[in-house]
């Protein structure tokens, strides 16, 4: 029944276990614990076991697994449902009445009854059965609700979506329970006859239709231009953080369903290795909300994650990130993954992410995550060094990298780089907090106007160079955009060692290579955070000789600082006697 002051059931069980130490869990698992413990103490809000438990006996008598077998709901999966359908709060309405003779009728005042949370996202490691969670709401919705219901189910692709489809497709092949059996009782060709003996529930070439209330699950691309505008009762959005999302398709969904009385909205997600896209930018708002910056009880959010990266090597920590590791994903696979991000670096960055939850940088496929880690400050006032620049974005970003060899054959490394107001004013709010860091440790400076002017960026750093007395011997740079301003630092600097680094395979294979050795034994000693965050995003393309270059693979992931660092060291190399 309905009560203010009740603990729910399963929630009440998995925080006796959290107290008692037997489940480790998360700062966000227990902040989120904390939002439920408040509810529990508002009297504005109810909870209802009955929902919960219609959810459960549903869900264990007629539904199965994608390979037929019985589907038996884990423990994480009814506390989940239960933040979804335990928790209740009435609100006051004009409602048509009409007249008990049929004419006519007047608006009354009356309490109505509605669900609490309209939107729960779940983010947890890989092999944590989430598109099957998902799978069992849509199937409830769609067989148990009585009115004529809309329900999309989408993900970065179509084939991906299908997986909340399946398990569907498959309880109503084996028609387990007694309502299935009615369900399917009956022919799909039986379309002239008794409709009583024509399937009720069938998979269709739209999605999977139930006939009796005319309600349809579909999937749908995951575009804002595919999903607006819908009246949608129930939507599940699975993997919205791995794939590269430039759209806010949660908002685009949410828009159209809140036409919808009682609607839900389920976005499901491993953590991905793509930084700056709206998923990060909705990772931030559901940071306010459990840190209490912002207070939205409409909205359940269940964030799993190791606290630091100290807890990988530790398997007891493991269930942090995963609720349900060894019922249904091993220990073994999880073991295999963290043996493998050892041993290849390359796929270490994508492991921990999906598996154990801790958002990292780019891909970093070329340095390595403690390659990228920035070193104590350090000032190099009037020592000599190389200059490197890559101006190849003219209209977006400036790279200027300073190279100063010191003796046990490291390098110290300062950047500044330039970018437009107009870039400023289009970054995503993820972005622009990144960008705002950069702007205050100095490493990257804002000038007016929607194009750089060239000559106001040589201005800048000749200011820059003579403010902390930079020597500098020699300057390599990428030609792309450079015209000018090498014209301009040769007539006031001289021709003496500027150098033509040429991008690609034949210039660029040597010194990434050396500079990669030189990362691994930590001689590049950068203290700034820009060159941090574009280190993390270098990939390089590798042909069938072992030849690399770098890879700028997209627009947003800055690598202009190391491209400008590998011209400097280009110069360096080629004008080794200007610092004997």
């Amino acid at each position: 029944m309905l009560s203010n002051t009740a603990t729910p059931t399963y929630y009440g069980r998995f925080r006796d276990a959290v107290m008692k130490g037997k489940i480790p869990v998360c700062n966000e698992i227990a902040m989120e614990m904390s939002r439920i413990d408040d509810l529990i103490a508002n009297p504005n809000y109810y909870y209802d076991d009955k929902a919960i438990d219609g959810f459960i006996a549903y869900c264990e008598n007629e539904l199965t697994l994608t390979d037929g077998s019985d589907l038996t709901l884990l423990d994480t999966f009814k506390l989940w449902a239960e933040s979804i359908f335990g928790w209740y709060y009435f609100v006051e309405r004009s409602v048509y009445e009409p007249n008990p003779n049929g004419h006519g009728g007047r608006y009354i005042r009356k309490r109505i009854k509605k669900r609490l949370v309209n939107k729960q996202y779940l983010i947890l490691g890989r092999g944590g059965a989430k598109s099957v969670y998902a799978s069992c709401l849509q199937n409830y919705f769609l067989n148990v609700d009585t009115t004529t219901t809309h329900q999309i189910t989408t993900a970065p692709t179509m084939r991906q979506a299908d997986e909340v489809m399946s398990p569907i497709r498959t309880a109503i092949t084996r028609a387990r329970g007694p309502l299935f059996q009615f369900l399917t009782e009956g022919s799909m060709q039986n379309t002239t006859g008794s409709k009583a003996k024509r399937m009720k529930l069938s998979p269709t070439k739209k999605g999977i239709e139930n006939f009796l209330t005319g309600s349809l699950l579909e999937v749908r691309p995951m575009s804002i231009n595919k999903l607006q505008g819908l009246r949608v009762k129930i939507a599940t959005i699975d993997e919205w953080l791995s794939g590269d999302i430039r759209e806010d398709v949660v908002g685009a969904i949410e828009q159209g369903a809140s036409k919808v009385d009682d609607y839900l909205i389920v976005a499901i997600s491993s953590e991905g290795t793509v930084r700056n896209g709206s998923g990060d930018t909705i990772k931030m708002e559901l940071m306010d909300i459990l840190r209490g910056d912002y207070i939205n009880p409409h909205v359940s959010i269940w964030y799993y994650k190791l606290d630091s990266i100290d807890e990988v090597p530790k398997p007891e920590m493991w269930l942090k990130a995963n609720p349900n590791l060894g019922k249904t994903v091993s220990y073994e696979a999880y073991q295999l993954d963290v043996e493998r991000a050892e041993k290849a670096p390359a796929t270490r960055n994508d492991i921990l992410a999906k598996r154990f939850g801790i958002p990292m940088e780019g891909y970093t496929y070329y340095f390595t995550y403690e390659e990228t880690l920035p070193h104590r400050k350090k000032e190099y006032w009037q020592m000599p060094c190389a200059l490197g620049a890559d101006l190849s974005q003219g209209d977006d970003f400036c790279a200027f990298t300073f190279l100063f060899p010191l003796r046990n054959g490291a390098f110290g490394i300062k950047t500044r780089n330039y970018i437009s107001s107009r870039t400023l004013s289009k970054l995503p709010l993820a972005m622009r907090a990144k960008y705002e860091q950069f702007m205050e440790e100095g490493s990257l400076v804002v000038l007016e106007g929607s194009v750089l002017d060239m000559m106001q960026v040589y201005e800048d750093v000749d200011n820059h160079i003579a403010h902390n007395d930079y020597d500098v011997r020699c300057f390599g740079y990428d030609p792309y955009n450079a015209k000018e301003f090498i014209e301009r630092w040769a007539t006031e600097n001289g021709a003496f060692g500027i150098e033509k680094v040429i991008q690609g395979v034949k210039t660029e294979s040597v010194p990434l290579g050396e500079l990669k050795m030189l990362a691994e034994d930590r001689k590049l000693l950068f203290d700034e955070e820009l060159m941090s965050f574009a280190m993390g995003n270098c990939i390089t393309l590798e042909d069938t000789n072992g030849n690399r270059k770098l890879f700028k693979k997209r627009y947003e992931q800055k690598i202009d600082a190391v491209a400008a660092l590998m011209d400097a060291y280009v110069a360096y190399k080629h004008n080794r006697e200007a610092f004997e």
